[in-house]
């Protein structure tokens, strides 16, 4: 795993240093240091950094450092280290110590005693050691999801030299930011992409602390638009409940319409047979946004019949079945799009009791009996026959596959 705040307060000769405020981040990847020598640090740090603040170069009141904890929360920097002594900053304000807890930055104390070309010396050395070995398991670990790796023997060996065990059962878990289409259209092309890199930026953090707490011993792993975890079993099961919840919190704190989703594979015990579970974590995530947006975690396992549908190779073939069973139903030139779609998903989940749907979409059951009518008319079947509600209900998870992989293509 990346070097945390925590991994740098352990090193030997760094033991004057102690957190202040903000424990619970000490789990936060440090990417690395920096030096604040401005009154403010939002147009000096890209995320990820270690802030030392001073006071040598600029006055440092309490006005101030609440300033640069707000700063260093928009940028996504790891922790912020305060020099104390009688010089220049004598101590820090109790009001920073309450909004470092409330922001959840890390923030650490460090007596002017200890020499800052001591503390950069120490920090430098163990990032670019940490970075080497982080190098070495990443490549490890992506030619066994990617299948490309010369013999799986050498690669046990060179997990053995590692410290990796790769012996146990584990979950290939999937995350992607969705909702860059919306962002570009809703932003100018330079705007957007430097909030998608921010957002991108944030989550590989959100995700470094996450493994962190979850004291999983495999790097983050990141392939084009994924970032990659691997959980030992049970590690899932146990905290997926933890997990989900982490997701929903993220929404609500990221800036609409980015949201990460995640997806998780099967799990799998031969080596030969992690890039299989790549490709279920990877169709557990296509699926997510669609069929899933409210829980945020789609579980290869619990997809059911999801699983034969991704596994279609002829998507002409699922497209086809999907428009001769709902016909004009998912035409998307309609005066009320998909208004009738989302009515015949709520009479197939309460298993055709009418009633139950009108209270599933908060409408009068004259209402419901009208949509009825006209999803019989435009689809060309009865709604009586099981035969049609089955095949409806596989049609309407087509649909909502190909809308997810539409809009996020």
């Amino acid at each position: 795993m990346s070097m945390t705040i925590g991994d740098i307060l352990a090193l030997e000769g760094l033991g004057a240093m102690r957190p202040r405020a903000g424990e619970h981040s000490l789990h936060a990847p440090v990417r690395w240091y920096y030096v604040a020598e401005n009154e403010g640090i939002a147009d000096w740090v890209m995320g990820g950094e270690l802030v030392f603040v001073t006071g040598i170069n600029h006055p440092r009141d309490e006005t101030n450092l609440l300033q640069l904890l707000r700063e260093g929360r928009e940028r996504g920097i790891a922790g912020m280290v305060v020099l104390t002594g009688p010089d220049f900053i004598r101590a820090i304000p109790p009001a920073a110590i309450a909004l470092a807890n409330t922001l959840n930055i890390a923030l650490i104390e460090q007596p002017y005693q200890l020499k800052m070309v001591i503390v950069t010396e120490l920090i430098a050395t163990a990032l670019v050691r940490r970075d080497q070995l982080e190098r070495s398991r990443r490549d490890m670990l992506l030619q066994l999801l990617t299948g490309d790796y010369p013999d799986v023997e050498i690669i046990r060996q060179r997990a053995r030299s590692q410290n990796l065990d790769l012996s146990l059962p584990l979950r290939v878990v999937a995350f992607r930011l969705t909702g860059a289409v919306a962002l570009f259209r809703d932003l100018p092309g330079e705007a957007a992409e430097a909030h998608l890199q921010q957002a991108r930026q944030l989550a590989s953090q959100r995700l470094q602390v996450l493994l962190g707490q979850l004291d999983n011993p495999f790097p983050l792993l990141v392939t084009g638009q994924m970032f990659i975890m691997l959980l030992p079993e049970p590690g899932l099961s146990r905290h997926k409940q933890r997990l989900q919840q982490w997701l929903q919190e993220g929404a609500e704190d990221s800036r609409e319409p980015l949201a990460l989703l995640c997806g998780a594979s099967s799990a799998v015990s031969d080596l030969s047979h992690w890039s299989n579970a790549l490709a279920e974590a990877r169709r557990a995530l296509d699926v997510a946004a669609g069929l899933a947006p409210r829980q945020r975690l789609c579980d290869y396992d619990q997809l059911g019949v999801i699983k034969l549908l991704s596994a279609v190779g002829d998507r002409a073939l699922l497209a086809d079945f999907a428009r001769d069973t709902l016909g004009r139903l998912i035409e998307p030139a309609r005066r009320s799009p998909y208004l009738l779609v989302e009515t015949l998903e709520a009479l197939i989940q309460e298993n055709g009791n009418a009633l139950r749907a009108a209270e599933r979409l908060s409408i009068h059951r004259n209402t419901l009996h009208q949509r009825l009518q006209r999803i019989e008319q435009q689809s060309g079947h009865t709604l009586d026959d099981p035969q049609f509600r089955l095949d409806a209900a596989v049609a309407l998870l087509i649909w909502r596959m190909s809308q997810t992989n539409l809009q996020e293509s």
